[in-house]
């Protein structure tokens, strides 16, 4: 898979989980810029759940093309 087709997925998939959870506003309002100007305390209350639930949605994929096979 390409890296351009590859990154659109992962912001499809940030996005989806984003909306899941209620923190849309904060991936429209910080998403791809530079965030050092953010402090890490921020960034791991608002993000760290994003991408917790990004994991949780590639995991759940993964367990379902397994228990197909």
């Amino acid at each position: 898979m390409a890296t351009a087709e590859m990154r659109k997925k992962l912001q499809s998939l940030k996005m989806e989980a984003a909306n899941e959870i209620g923190r849309i506003q904060f991936v429209k309002e910080n998403n791809d810029h530079y965030k050092g100007d953010l402090a890490a305390r921020i960034n791991g209350e608002e993000g760290g759940p994003i991408g917790g639930r990004m994991v949780q949605k590639m995991i759940q994929a993964e367990e379902s093309k397994l228990s197909g096979m």
